[in-house]
């Protein structure tokens, strides 16, 4: 029978062994201190979000789409009639040529001159008119005929004063403002009332208080 060798189990140095366990027992106390800093700082930063969340800047939802535009604004619809009246209390009868036009129409009309026969009559493209969103009017002048006329040196009131400037003069009074003034691309027939709104601001959506204020 062989006799069991006691040499043969290898084990380490009682100094050794205590070097170990106390290195296995000091990555256990440094986990552990890990994970209790950890929850305490997914604590502090969840109490930090409640104490802030009053003061949070709101997020305005998303606007919904502004309803398409199908007429005149019902303010620019009622100056349009008072101009019609006292331009008539004046001597002066005039018409109104074009009032809302839509994006359709304002392309078809941005093609003369173009690409279509034609003169030019406009500089802009569908949605960059403020016809396109009811705030504009076109006028023109009626003769005691009934002729239609663009004459910007008309006197039928025989006032010794150009209609045309006269009914001008009426409109801005109401709150118009002119495309005669304007410096690029003088548009004399053109009456428009904007509100205060760009036609960046209009594209994007946005619309004038139907009530004055």
């Amino acid at each position: 029978m062989l006799e069991r060798n006691r040499f043969s189990q290898h084990h380490l140095p009682m100094g050794q062994a205590q070097l170990e366990l106390a290195a296995r027992n000091k990555r256990r106390r440094n986990r552990l201190l890990l994970f209790i800093i950890l929850a305490l700082s997914s604590v502090l930063l969840w109490k930090s979000i409640l104490t802030l969340e009053p003061y949070l800047p709101e997020i305005d939802p998303i606007p919904a789409p502004a309803p398409p535009v199908t007429g005149l604004h019902p303010i620019v619809f009622a100056k349009q009639n008072e101009l019609i009246a006292e331009a008539a209390s004046a001597g002066i009868d005039i018409l109104i040529s074009d009032g809302f036009r839509s994006s359709e129409e304002q392309d078809a009309i941005y093609a003369k001159g173009r690409t279509a026969e034609g003169q030019v009559v406009t500089q802009v493209q569908g949605g960059h008119s403020y016809h396109n969103y009811g705030l504009a009017i076109d006028f023109a002048l009626r003769t005691k005929k009934g002729e239609v006329v663009w004459d910007m040196e008309y006197d039928g009131n025989k006032n010794g004063k150009a209609d045309w400037m006269e009914v001008v003069a009426i409109a801005k009074k109401l709150g118009f403002s002119w495309g005669g003034d304007w410096k690029n691309f003088p548009d004399y027939p053109h009456l428009q009332m904007d509100f205060g709104y760009s036609i960046r601001q209009l594209r994007n959506g946005q619309r004038p208080p139907v009530d004055p204020e």
